[in-house]
């Protein structure tokens, strides 16, 4: 069987990332970014599909393993009948070329151990040609080139198509990986030395972790979706990919299978005010000056999301060589969602730059004039049908959640011209669309007998998203609609107390076949609903509920399976994570910024 999704840890190097599972195989990387073609694809085929195994002759899963300190260097141990080994697993953030470092470490007796390298370029696809030069076995197929070296040597052969390295260690010995790719035109990088890398990785980890200024009950959690979050930024730009995989699956078996290695916009005001919350103004003005690049042009080709430098054509293929994780096929890289109307996102950008000038980054110059091309286009264009949040690959609806953010987009807009009367913009007709959409969406967005907000007009399903209404400061948490909605959504939309995005019974709303997990974020927003409607306890028991779903690693993907009891979906996911650290900080984290609930 394949591993469960939760049994990977992440590394990575703020470019890209690989999972690594507890028998110490890395089954995903992808090089040299995010996006990229994998080298290392068994997580959705098989080995013959790329995967790198380090780990003693014979053995299984490891005994136990863990982060060092707070940092993203995963140590992984296995107690053996003749031994104790640890292997020490990151990548250093690179200054030209990504490398991989495995430091193997005698802790106890002695341990026999084999490495199996298979590298398979462009998704599991392409077997290299491989060579020994200079000591190292160098990998070359087209465009990629990778090149394998240990430290002190140790024997390596060539056998049905992989790479293997067999050797014993003692009692203290050591044994360092390095395994580093490049293009295959340019000469080969300068060497880094692992023991130093794994040092100097350390010390950036630790300097980083001390600016969080977040001291609440839930320290080690939030610290660990920090990190989460860090290593899902591309250093380069400053955008966060959704999660650094494609096609882990929302059905097992089934065909939701998407690729989620892009920086989406809906992600955007979250990301910001939780990052500026607990003292990241680095990364949150990074993220803020992605935003800003992308956006640019034309408002109406603004598009739900990019890639991580800002690329706007991401078009969606299918590989018919890999047969998905536990056949959940099709593997899928691109994501033709890209091309939806979701007129949400123009809320999400505009609710972004308010919360990054109340937040108190430095003002760009052009960041209002970008906002008010953007109020501009929505004012003319708000009331149209769109595919909502939730990308929904059915007939446009009047999605409420969507209309609810053209309002927000309008309350902001307004209120920063009346913080700021010197600014450029039509004040009285930004307050007119507020009023309308505010009115519009109280009449045909909400069931009067049921006593709730439907996922679209003249609807009956319901969606978590509205969950949001009182985040946002749509309505205030007292407002019996808020407290209806609520109440209708733990109700109907729950599955074994967790929540789903919509209703799936039936003629889902998506247009999709098979079912789905619950959405972990959701479930966050319904901790967030309760605590802000008053039932503090009923949030607090669902959020240490949730603490409980993560890997023993602390991660989180997308979905969760109550009855497999078991995580789905594309992983880590940034969303999820950034809905831990939002509504840790909304359950009364001491010594922190009150996290930025626009109600008033």
């Amino acid at each position: 069987m394949a591993p469960l999704i939760e049994d990977y840890a992440l590394i990575g190097d703020l470019q890209t990332a690989a999972l690594v599972g507890r028998d110490g195989s890395i089954d995903w990387l992808c090089l040299p970014r995010f996006d990229s073609p994998a080298c290392f694809a068994a997580l959705l085929g098989d080995e013959e599909n790329g995967h790198w195994r380090l780990a003693p002759r014979g053995a299984g899963p490891c005994t136990r393993r863990a982060y060092l300190e707070d940092s993203l260097i995963l140590e992984t141990v296995w107690e053996t009948e003749t031994g104790t080994v640890k292997v020490t697993d990151f990548m250093p953030q690179r200054h030209r070329a990504p490398d991989i470092v495995r430091i193997v470490e005698g802790v106890s007796g002695s341990v026999d151990m084999l490495g199996v390298l298979r590298l398979r370029f462009d998704y599991g696809n392409v077997v290299p040609w491989v060579r020994r030069a200079d000591g190292h076995r160098v990998a070359v197929a087209g465009p990629d080139s990778a090149w394998l070296r240990s430290e002190p040597p140790v024997r390596t052969f060539g056998k049905g198509f992989s790479t293997r390295s067999e050797f014993t260690v003692d009692a203290g010995d050591t044994v360092a990986f390095v395994l580093t790719w490049h293009p295959s035109h340019e000469a080969r990088p300068d060497l880094i030395d692992p023991h130093e890398s794994l040092r100097h990785s350390l010390e950036d980890w630790r300097e980083w972790a001390c600016r969080c200024r977040y001291q609440g009950p839930y320290q080690d959690a939030v610290m660990r979706s920090l990190i989460t979050l860090k290593a899902l930024t591309y250093g380069p730009t400053g955008g966060i990919v959704a999660a650094p995989t494609t096609s882990l699956p929302e059905d097992i078996g089934g065909v939701r299978n998407w690729d989620y290695r892009y920086c989406w916009l809906r992600d955007s005001t979250l990301t910001l005010g939780a990052l500026l919350s607990v003292g990241y103004l680095e990364e949150a003005a990074a993220w803020r000056d992605w935003l800003l690049r992308t956006v640019a042009g034309d408002p109406a080709d603004l598009q739900i999301m990019y890639g991580v430098a800002g690329e706007r054509r991401l078009p969606e293929t299918e590989l018919p060589w890999l047969s998905g994780y536990e056949r959940s096929a099709p593997v899928r890289v691109g994501n033709s969602a890209v091309n939806q109307l979701q007129l949400d996102v123009y809320g999400e950008v505009i609710d972004s730059l308010y919360v990054a000038r109340r937040g108190g980054l430095n003002a760009k110059p052009h960041a209002w004039s970008v906002l008010r091309v953007f109020m501009e286009f929505l004012m003319k264009h708000w009331r149209e049908p769109d595919e909502g949040i939730w990308e929904v690959r059915g007939p446009r609806r009047h999605f409420v959640h969507s209309k609810v953010m053209a309002w927000v987009a309008a309350d902001r807009a307004v209120r920063i011209l009346e913080h700021d009367p010197k600014l450029k913009g039509d004040l009285t007709r930004m307050r007119q669309m507020r009023d309308e959409v505010h009115r519009e969406v109280c009449e045909k967005g909400y069931d009067p007998e049921r006593g709730t907000f439907t996922q679209s007009y003249g609807s009956s399903e319901l969606d978590a998203a509205t969950l949001l209404i009182p985040r946002v400061g749509f309505l205030p948490p007292d407002d019996p609609r808020v407290v209806g909605t609520v109440d209708a959504i733990r109700r109907d939309l729950t599955h074994e107390g967790l929540v789903r995005r919509y209703t799936i019974d039936g003629k889902p709303v998506d247009g999709l076949p098979g079912n789905e997990g619950t959405f972990l974020v959701c479930s966050f927003w319904l901790v967030d609903a309760l605590y802000l409607t008053g039932r503090r306890k009923e949030a607090r028991r669902l959020f240490e509920r949730l603490l409980s779903l993560r890997s023993d690693l602390g991660l989180l993907s997308e979905e969760y399976d109550p009855v497999a009891r078991r995580q789905l979906g594309n992983y880590p996911q940034a969303f999820s994570h950034i809905g831990l650290v939002t509504s840790a900080l909304l359950l009364g984290a001491e010594g922190c910024e009150r996290p930025d609930i626009r109600n008033d």
